[in-house]
């Protein structure tokens, strides 16, 4: 049995590691996770850690750089183009970008593309509506949901943190995709860089370590490969 618990209002890919990413109106689900999502990541050249990607941690302005596919429905293949703070549109391996993120990150790096995702944990990231009302009420003001790089939305008047451990189907029977929900996501210090100034905000992180056990969201990974639509009805499997 299933039951409808809302349904999808947005969908993010982020093509690069820790830069701004494209909003997507179908998101096709793999074994690996969203296709094209953090395929590629710039990494700190002299890291030899589990940890060697260069982020907003070290470079904050990153996620001002907003990358996209340049032919989105061929996410292996396309090349990707980074529009700059500046508004200048570049390639991804322009050697005066990777220059300029070495610059501010005052460290050599190397861009790396890995097909099945530079991830931090597990491949997708969802909240919904409620959780995010939540975050704001318990901090007070208005929060842009991007600063916390969520692919899934889903307006739902439950929090993500109900589907621990269960399964959710999004869509059609026949191509929407089925997810398996596991664990609330840890979060750090990049939910305080504000996605549209690049300015810090280190209240935010208190707040949600305070009210929410430093977590926001919930991560899953594919159950059974598929599509993802904006306006998609979600269901819980019983």
């Amino acid at each position: 049995m299933t039951r409808i618990v809302g349904h999808v209002s947005a969908l993010n890919r982020f093509p690069v590691k820790s830069m701004a990413g494209e909003r997507l109106t179908t998101a096709e689900l793999d074994w690996q996770g969203i296709e094209g999502d953090r395929q590629y990541a710039f990494v700190r050249a002299a890291n030899g850690t589990r940890f060697p990607w260069l982020t907003a941690r070290e470079v904050p302005a990153m996620v001002l750089h907003h990358a996209r596919f340049e032919d989105p429905a061929r996410p292996k293949t396309s090349a990707i183009l980074v529009e700059t703070p500046d508004g200048a549109v570049t390639s991804l391996h322009d050697p005066l970008l990777k220059a300029h993120l070495e610059a501010a990150a005052g460290e050599p790096a190397s861009l790396i593309q890995v097909a099945r995702g530079c991830y931090d944990s597990m491949p997708v990231s969802i909240q919904t509506s409620a959780g995010h009302a939540a975050l704001e009420a318990a901090h007070g003001c208005a929060l842009a949901i991007d600063r916390f790089r969520i692919n899934v939305i889903v307006e739902s008047d439950l929090p993500a943190t109900e589907w621990q451990g269960r399964q959710l189907a999004f869509g059609k029977d026949e191509d929407g995709a089925v997810m398996q929900c596991a664990d609330p996501i840890q979060r750090c210090v990049i939910v305080t860089i504000d996605p549209v100034t690049g300015a810090k905000e280190p209240r935010v992180l208190r707040t949600v370590a305070r009210d929410f056990g430093a977590c926001y969201g919930i991560y899953a990974g594919p159950a059974r490969p598929g599509l993802i639509r904006v306006g998609d009805v979600v269901r819980v499997v019983d």
